[in-house]
């Protein structure tokens, strides 16, 4: 099998688990649409603040992908058992913190002014998502190792599984069924969390059974916390995850800014984020397993062929990301209609789904140049830009553009102006990371050969 054929495989297994992900979310989006206008800007909110902790965490997690893929490179087996081993420390720090944030919004409700009569609602829904935080960053975890070995299906199937229970639970949990009540937006929560705890204990009996993880000896006795080890972790995943929380956090908290627009200001908002979050998953499937392709090569020592991997990475992402851009501008009314029975919510929407696919031509490109630099261990300097671009630029640039105005330019108070002001902050990433990519590249090269 050719380079291109393994990185396409690998990315599309991987991609049919995240779009499972994805529509978790996606499920829940239409059905607090089809509930009630009040549910769906409840959950544009609850949304942006899960999604904000959950992603932060998982990008610590995540950094743990290219430690794995080089270690299985270089052969290094029972290294890996004892890496995810240490790797359990990690989940349940994170674990606490992110529970810890949930299960106490307020000050974050506060200061972002949303609404008074959405509040209850979110600290109800945040306290039920929170019971799902810990099951899912172990998932995670399981996720990471197995593609990094480049066997991602285990994960896919788990994922496809959980979509197909969460979809009917959703349903007979929000609208009442056979008996039980309504529960609205809470009985999408409780489904989430019933259907993660599934599929975290699935990885735990696939670990033990399957003969694919004997040789790296996962089930040894766990260690004491091996303070080398986990600074190796910090060192790379802490500023991974703040670099992944600043851009999660540059569009998520639009979400809390918006929120005083209005209902419809913020249900459009959570269509528009709903489908970045769609869109997203095909660049990140396809950089996960590139990332597992480089850090192996890396492992094995063949720059020729980790050159190769980058090179076919760049290829699959600018055309992926060009004709999705295209689907959006040509079906944006449709798919805005889909998600609300609003009139206005799905005309402010449509504005904003065309918005969205200029969106992704920068977010691609940025997410493969991103992963690709994490397996050079350079993660400090992405960090610095995406805070500098993302938070100042576009956060900040889009809150003045809405409220403010800007200099020659009078107040837009509409989420499209937070979107336009990511946007141009977007391609400014983009644009630094590119370059970081190629003299990164090159300078590991020049290494291996110097050695």
């Amino acid at each position: 099998m050719t380079e291109r054929q393994t990185i396409l495989k690998h990315a599309g297994t991987v991609l049919a688990g995240q779009l499972a992900v994805v529509a978790f979310g996606v499920t829940d989006t239409l059905i607090a649409g089809r509930y009630d206008p009040h549910a769906l800007a409840v959950l544009s909110v609850s949304s942006a603040i899960y999604i904000t902790v959950y992603v932060a965490m998982i990008g610590v997690i995540q950094a743990m992908l290219p430690l794995f893929a080089e270690l299985y490179g270089g052969k290094k087996f029972e290294q890996i058992g004892g890496l995810f081993r240490q790797s359990l420390y990690l989940v349940l720090c994170l674990s606490l913190l992110g529970v810890l944030v949930l299960v106490s919004p307020y000050l974050i409700l506060q200061w972002t002014q949303v609404p008074v009569a959405l509040q209850a609602d979110i600290e109800s829904y945040l306290g039920m998502q929170a019971l799902a935080l810990p099951p899912a960053l172990f998932f995670r975890l399981y996720s990471s190792l197995n593609q990094s070995i480049g066997k991602p299906r285990l994960v896919t199937w788990l994922q496809i599984g959980g979509l197909l229970a969460k979809i009917p639970v959703s349903v007979a949990l929000a609208f009442g069924f056979a008996g039980l009540p309504a529960m609205g937006l809470m009985g999408c929560a409780l489904a989430t969390v019933l259907v993660t705890f599934g599929m975290a204990t699935c990885a735990v009996v696939m670990m033990k059974t399957s003969k694919l993880y004997e040789p790296f000896k996962l089930w040894q006795r766990l260690e004491r916390p091996d303070g080398a080890q986990l600074r190796q972790m910090a060192r790379l995943g802490l500023p991974n995850g703040f670099s992944v929380l600043v851009e999660v956090t540059s569009f998520t908290l639009m979400a809390l800014f918006i929120a005083r627009l209005g209902t419809a200001a913020s249900a459009s908002h959570q269509i528009a984020s709903s489908m970045t979050a769609l869109l997203y998953m095909v660049p990140l499937s396809f950089s996960i397993a590139i990332s597992a392709r480089v850090s192996y090569w890396i492992g094995a020592g063949n720059m020729v062929k980790m050159r190769e991997a980058i090179r076919i990475g760049f290829q699959f992402i600018a055309l992926e990301a060009f004709g999705l851009a295209c689907l959006l501008w040509l079906f944006s009314n449709e798919l805005a209609a889909l998600y609300a029975k609003d009139a206005s919510v799905s005309a402010m929407a449509a504005s904003l789904l065309i918005t969205i696919g200029f969106y992704h031509l920068g977010d691609a490109t940025q997410t493969l140049c991103f992963f690709i630099l994490r397996c050079f261990k350079v993660t400090l300097l992405p960090m610095v830009l995406y805070s500098v671009m993302l938070w100042g630029v576009g956060l900040s640039g889009g809150y003045l553009l809405a409220y403010h105005g800007l200099p020659g330019v009078s107040a837009m108070p509409s989420p499209q102006a937070f979107w336009v002001m990511s946007l141009l902050a977007l391609v400014l990433v983009s644009m630094g990371l590119v370059y970081l990519v190629w003299h990164h590249t090159e300078k590991k090269s020049r290494q291996f050969t110097a050695t």
